[in-house]
């Protein structure tokens, strides 16, 4: 009798509480949600393995082309300057070609094979000091360098494996 007079006392004491659903899942239910998650998530491993592939697949050129950029700014001769052109052409197109291909290439071969590889005749035509450069009589000027240094910028960035 207590116990009725102390619930009778305090109304809140016989409330019962609101039973609380299920919890929700994070899992979708449909299957269609399933497979397009599985779609996406594929699709993004496939982008990303891609995409470090196509990273190291050019690593050379990134290299060659901060090479370049640090030869620039050193304050070389336009001779010696040339001659560290030529190499790093070399060195660039080995990376990226068999050996066999570009070893034994040089003069107006070698010349041939930048123009092949870069899809136009810039080499033959504005690069032709990169060939004669080292056995002419007058060392080459900053002009002559300078345009020798652009086209050496986009056979890098540009060429055709």
């Amino acid at each position: 009798m207590a116990n009725v007079m102390a619930i009778a006392n305090d109304p809140v004491a016989g409330l019962v509480d609101i039973p609380l659903p299920p919890e929700v899942s994070l899992w979708p239910e449909t299957w269609a949600s399933r497979i397009a998650i599985l779609v996406l998530f594929v699709g993004v491993v496939i982008a990303v393995l891609q995409f470090v592939q196509h990273r190291r697949a050019n690593r050379y050129r990134r290299e060659a082309l901060s090479e370049l950029t640090r030869m620039e700014r050193g304050a070389a001769a336009p001779a010696d300057l040339l001659a560290q052109l030529s190499l790093l052409l070399r060195r660039t197109a080995l990376a990226a070609f068999p050996r066999e291909e570009v070893a034994p290439l040089a003069g107006t071969a070698w010349l041939s094979f930048l123009d092949r590889t870069s899809g136009g005749r810039q080499f033959s035509e504005g690069g032709r000091l990169l060939a004669t450069g080292p056995y002419r009589q007058a060392p080459p000027t900053d002009a002559e360098v300078h345009s020798l240094t652009v086209l050496t910028r986009q056979w890098i960035r540009g060429h055709h494996v």
